[in-house]
């Protein structure tokens, strides 16, 4: 993604051509909304306001409106340029999107507003972090759910991740980094709503090409250091703790 606000660090050339291509679009983005949608413990909500934080080129509004169907669809990025390609991207698709030039530290939607806010590797390039959460907090009505799938600090901190793309490196946090602040402010989670993908894209060591070659066996969950994490968070309803 490429953000042209000092709340972010702006993207290589390579990855916003990355962000348009078919790997993005198939493993990457198809994937974690598929997954996300697997945590949820309760029924979706009907008709839902979703928030898309950090949509980009909009190459997710196709999966989002196939496995939510928003009745009203949100597209959220600070980049004029990236807005412009969500926009020619909806009218592909013949999609309705509302899109809003803003970075994530200052959201212009109204408290309480939101049912579902999709947040999907966009955090790692945030520098204002705690202030974005606090902001997704606000938006979303009580009961409403924060979708959050993010690559941790194992992935961003290689050399060949460092190299293709750029981003804030102070700021980059483990898996139960991110679990840990998205408690703190407030959303309510169980392990059943929380899962570790290890996709051959995310080893960025090799791309687990030692493992699909069988010259190396993928560490057990719990022995190995997570490179991705996704989240179904709720606020709390009104008047629960």
């Amino acid at each position: 993604m490429s953000y042209l606000s000092d709340n972010y660090v702006e993207e290589t050339r390579f990855g916003f051509w990355f962000l348009r291509s078919h790997t993005w679009q198939h493993h990457v983005l198809r994937v974690a909304i598929n997954d996300l949608r697997n945590l949820f413990s309760a029924p979706l909500p009907a008709n839902p306001v979703l928030l898309d934080a950090g949509c980009g080129q909009g190459k997710s509004f196709q999966y989002l409106r196939q496995t939510f169907a928003p009745r009203r669809l949100i597209g959220l990025d600070a980049d004029p340029h990236s807005l412009n390609l969500s926009g020619e991207e909806a009218a592909r698709q013949g999609m309705d999107v509302e899109l809003l030039g803003s970075d994530c530290a200052s959201i212009k939607v109204p408290d309480a507003s939101v049912d579902l806010l999709f947040c999907h590797q966009t955090f790692h390039h945030l520098v204002e972090q705690d202030q974005a959460l606090a902001e997704f907090y606000r938006v979303l009505k009580p009961g409403g759910y924060l979708l959050f799938a993010e690559s941790t600090e194992a992935y961003i901190d290689t050399w060949v991740i460092r190299w293709l793309f750029r981003h804030p490196m102070h700021v980059q946090k483990s898996a139960a980094g991110y679990l840990d602040m998205i408690r703190r402010q407030g959303f309510e989670f169980g392990p059943q709503n929380v899962s570790y993908p290890y996709l051959w894209w995310s080893r960025a060591k090799d791309f687990g090409l030692l493992e699909r070659f069988g010259l190396r066996q993928p560490k057990p969950f719990g022995q190995r250091e997570e490179t991705l994490v996704n989240v179904v968070a709720r606020k709390p309803l009104e008047g629960c703790v």
